[in-house]
């Protein structure tokens, strides 16, 4: 950037002067009364963000003893958190993600190391102690689960990954697994849904993305990606038929590439960043154009315009701290300051603080600025679980953000009896009497019986298609 002016790159590395009115994009470091300290991150190797947000609260993946945790926190209550911090402690073994409902502010999902994915309330005030029986558990990964998303239109439509190589789409209120998607043969690193919730896109430790079609059990899209073998990422730029990925070269070197979905051969931009080694964060404000990108490991926050020409992406400048960051989280469009235009905020997660950032846009003049706010997704469902399961498409129900901020109160869901039976774990064999075991024993007997008969006819289907692919 030069006297305010962006430089964009083209293809054969020569640059132009572009005009932009994000050219001036700005964070300020918080001062340490408005930081969360003393946290207690979880130490889990899996590299997930570590942070997720939503316009009232922040979760943390914890470092808990005796199995899995993570914590959630308000907002407005800066200052140190410490080893007493009120905990979610259902999980066994590690929590890997969680995920706020974009449709009730007041649920929060998490996936874990044991295999299950939890949905659990989180109190107004916030929890003031710890919570350790969800609304409803998730259960049929057969190993970790790695990555939580909720849909973006549909209320209560839960996406989770897992390296058990599926994805599956899951209504909460049900707690029924109703989709179940395989075509990756190594890990899955990250996932995104397009605008209205029709498709989403995968990347995976394959080297592959592949962009899904979900209620037609197909993967309508596949393309190469980056060479290396470390973490990657995938961001759907919304609205734009494009996705932004991240990831490694055959030589190590963190790149980018942005894809145009209508012909997957080549990237329309793919550039090389450096030689460190911490996975590309990145997030996408879809109505301004602009993507943010922190690195694992980086003190430093890149952002960058996001055009419809080329060269396609235009690094707007960057936010510098000495300070390396090991996870972010973005508290979502909804509840930006728009009297100090501010377009983003996100969370930096270090050693043992979280600092909120504000990204603002300088504007003299104190009234609402239409420009850089159109109206944007709100916290409406456009469509109920059951609609979108039977196959029906809507855009996103859209909020002016003239007014600022509109509070929301907790809305309960509406679960089924069988969804509110996941609710508990299990009860110990030890304290059971002895009507309680035999019961136990005829359904799990029960149960044997009908994976017994499943297996049996996935194995007739593989024979036949071998069969099939014989003749």
């Amino acid at each position: 950037r030069v006297h305010g002016e962006v430089f964009c790159h083209t293809q054969d590395m020569s640059r132009f002067v572009r005009a932009s009115k994000y050219r001036h994009v700005f964070a300020d470091t918080p001062k340490k009364e408005q930081t969360y300290q003393e946290l207690r991150i979880s130490k889990s190797a899996w590299d997930s963000n570590l942070v997720s947000a939503n316009p009232y609260f922040y979760a943390v993946n914890w470092n808990a003893g005796g199995g899995g945790a993570f914590m959630v926190g308000k907002h407005d209550n800066y200052g140190k958190i410490g080893t007493n911090a009120p905990l979610y402690t259902g999980h066994t073994s590690h929590v890997l993600d969680t995920a706020f409902n974009p449709f009730n502010d007041f649920i929060v999902a998490s996936a874990s190391e044991d295999c299950l994915v939890k949905v659990w309330s989180v109190p107004e005030a916030g929890p003031t102690e710890n919570i350790d029986t969800p609304l409803l558990t998730l259960s049929g990964h057969g190993r970790k689960v790695g990555q939580v998303k909720f849909h973006p239109t549909a209320a209560n439509v839960l996406a989770s990954v897992s390296t058990d190589l599926t994805t599956r789409l899951w209504d909460i209120e049900k707690a029924e697994e109703k989709i179940r998607l395989e075509g990756h043969t190594n890990n899955i690193n990250d996932m995104s849904w397009n605008e209205d919730g029709s498709q989403f896109v995968t990347i995976g430790k394959d080297k592959k993305m592949k962009v899904w079609d979900p209620r037609t059990n197909a993967c309508v899209l596949d393309a190469n990606t980056h060479e290396g073998i470390k973490g990657s990422r995938c961001e759907w730029m919304l609205g734009r038929g494009q996705v932004f990925t991240t990831g490694f070269s055959k030589t190590s070197t963190r790149e980018y590439a942005l894809w145009d979905l209508r012909a997957l051969e080549n990237p329309l931009d793919k550039q090389t960043i450096d030689s460190s080694s911490g996975v590309l964060m990145t997030f996408f404000d879809s109505d301004t154009g602009v993507l943010f990108m922190a690195g694992k490991g980086d003190g430093n926050i890149r952002y960058y315009e996001i055009i419809n020409e080329a060269p396609f992406v235009c690094l707007l400048s960057e936010y510098k701290s000495s300070v390396p960051q090991k996870g972010m989280g973005c508290i979502g469009k909804r509840a930006v300051d728009v009297s100090k235009c501010e377009i983003t905020r996100l969370l930096k997660l270090t050693n043992d603080t979280l600092e909120p950032l504000s990204f603002c846009v300088p504007r003299k003049s104190e009234t609402f600025a239409e420009d850089i706010f159109p109206d944007t997704p709100g916290g409406t469902p456009a469509l109920t679980a059951d609609e979108w399961f039977a196959g029906q498409n809507r855009a996103p129900i859209l909020v002016s953000l003239r007014g600022g901020f509109v509070r929301t109160a907790a809305v309960d869901l509406n679960l089924s009896e069988a969804a509110r039976a996941t609710a508990t774990a299990p009860k110990n064999p030890q304290e059971m009497n002895e009507t309680e075991l035999r019961d136990a024993l005829f359904a799990a007997n029960a149960e044997m019986d009908t994976l017994r008969r499943r297996v049996a006819a996935l194995e007739t289907e593989l024979r036949q298609a071998k069969a099939g692919a014989g003749a």
